[in-house]
């Protein structure tokens, strides 16, 4: 569909306040989900992106990726095991995981930003000792909690005009070897050590709904104060808890706002940063 050059213009007019109030700001945003597997919804991600830090705003992405991993671990014959929603890592799958985080995911995501006419740096946890964890416990494996945050080389990046793209693994502060983050996890400590204006978690849902099974009882905007309540109710159950207690620390810790939003609508970013209506659940 075409749209007449009016159309255009107010478009590009509506979102002139929302460039005004996130310039110079900082936004981190949680990548995963099929935005990142959907070639098609990949390419509107990291064209959002580049367009932000074209006009001034300060992106971070952070990522994971799940399906690369389990692809490889399938490849070398290395059984994947979950407990609790955390991959189990042993020696040999912590070499994985790091093979294809800090370097397939995270290198393939900087070429693309560069091809969207973007400049992206990839960083990985250890880097600058960007994330310092110890073990969460021995059911897990190489599975860390961060600790300490240290985001000067991401604040550096960020002064020079970069995209950092950020790989969730920490260095051991109680081993040699590294470990596995959660990126959830790893995206709201470093919003919250970056002071960001803005965290947004890209997902596979619309957002926080009433009834899982009917989007039309979506909830567009939630106090943290609200969410003890919902979360008694059963209305927040299952996998969305981890995910909304990363919206409330971030919120608690001085991050303005934070969102969880459906990544399978194609600018999502777009549609929530500048726009007028926004998308997904904001909490505040």
């Amino acid at each position: 569909m075409k749209l007449d050059a009016n159309i255009r213009a107010n478009v590009l007019v509506e979102a002139l306040p929302y460039i005004q109030q996130y310039f110079g700001k900082i936004v981190v945003i949680k990548y995963g989900g099929n935005a990142m597997i959907n070639e098609e919804l990949k390419k509107a991600v990291i064209q959002d992106v580049v367009l932000l830090n074209l006009i001034g705003i300060k992106v971070v992405l952070v990522h994971g990726g799940g399906p690369e991993i389990n692809e490889m671990l399938n490849k070398t014959g290395v059984k994947g095991q979950f407990i609790d929603g955390l991959r189990v890592t042993d020696d040999e799958t912590m070499d994985i995981v790091q093979m294809v985080l800090c370097g397939k995911v995270n290198k393939n995501l900087v070429s693309l930003l560069r091809k969207a006419g973007g400049k992206g740096i990839g960083l990985a946890g250890m880097d600058g000792n960007l994330f310092e964890a110890v073990k969460l416990d021995d059911v897990h494996g190489n599975v860390g909690e961060i600790v300490k945050v240290n985001p000067e080389i991401v604040l550096d990046v960020l002064e020079k005009g970069y995209i950092p793209v950020v790989s969730s693994i920490a260095a051991g502060e109680d081993q040699m070897s590294n470990y596995n983050i959660n990126a959830d996890i790893a995206a709201e400590k470093l919003a919250i050590a970056l002071g960001a204006h803005k965290f947004i978690l890209l997902t596979d849902v619309m957002g926080l709904m009433e009834d899982p099974k009917d989007e039309s009882t979506l909830i567009p905007s939630l106090k943290v104060s609200q969410v003890p309540v919902l979360v008694k109710e059963g209305i927040i159950s299952g996998g969305m808890i981890p995910k909304v207690e990363c919206c409330v620390e971030a919120v608690r810790q001085g991050v303005s706002t934070v969102n969880i939003q459906d990544g399978r609508v194609p600018h999502s970013i777009l549609i929530e940063i500048l726009s007028n209506d926004g998308i997904g659940t904001m909490f505040w």
